[in-house]
């Protein structure tokens, strides 16, 4: 009796990698300034050099690692710009997002966004960081749906991986869960303008989080 090995297509290996390495960056077991050693990944993934060299490149294109030299990659330092930068993105995106969803969720819609809610607080209580980063950035993703735009969600892809890894360091916990709830209750409310006021509290109170976490309190004090 013979029996066949089902072998992984490199590509499928790649985008395995690239998924671990990234999900390693946002949660923190990769830090900002940890080197990426390609035969290192490659023995603890169990994987050859060719798709962990390839999934590094795409985190470079992703913005998460960069050269330093021709042989050490490291993961990215954050600037107080790349911060700037990429909330004035969700503040431009997100908050425009929440009135459509206001306009065209469906029951369906706010019944799924409930249930994250659910989620959230669950893991909010047992301080599971790693859960609650998951389950804020899929709310999140759950109103950007809900708007009903393609193009919106197009236009956030590319950095959706960088906003997670961002807005990870903001561990007010509570706070955000009680941000996300008042969130929820004005798009159900079928009001854009009540939607779009909260989505825009919610940006800034953010980004003043992510600001103290990632630079200090003096930091943030000096924003606007």
């Amino acid at each position: 009796m013979s029996s066949t090995t089902k072998i992984e297509p490199l590509g499928a290996v790649r985008e395995r990698v690239l998924a671990t390495l990234r999900q390693d960056i946002i949660v923190g077991r990769l830090r900002p300034g940890d080197r990426l050693v390609e035969r290192e990944l490659a023995e603890r993934l169990g994987v050859s050099r060719v798709p962990v060299r390839e999934a590094i490149r795409a985190l470079v294109a992703e913005g998460f690692v960069h050269f330093e030299s021709a042989r050490r990659t490291v993961v990215r330092r954050l600037a107080p710009a790349d911060v700037k930068e990429l909330f004035e993105l969700r503040e431009a995106l997100e908050v425009y997002a929440a009135g459509l969803a206001a306009s065209r969720a469906t029951p369906q819609d706010l019944a799924e966004a409930e249930r994250l809610l659910d989620q959230a607080a669950t893991a909010t209580e047992a301080g599971d960081a790693e859960t609650i980063t998951d389950v804020n950035s899929r709310l999140h993703d759950r109103i950007v749906a809900m708007a009903g735009n393609k193009l919106l969600i197009e236009a956030l892809e590319p950095v959706a991986g960088r906003l997670r890894w961002m807005t990870r360091r903001n561990e007010e916990w509570p706070q955000l869960l009680v941000e996300h709830r008042e969130l929820y209750e004005a798009i159900a409310s079928g009001d854009p303008n009540r939607a779009r006021a909260h989505a825009l509290t919610h940006v800034q109170t953010n980004y003043r989080s992510t600001v103290r976490q990632l630079f200090g309190e003096e930091a943030a004090e000096e924003l606007p």
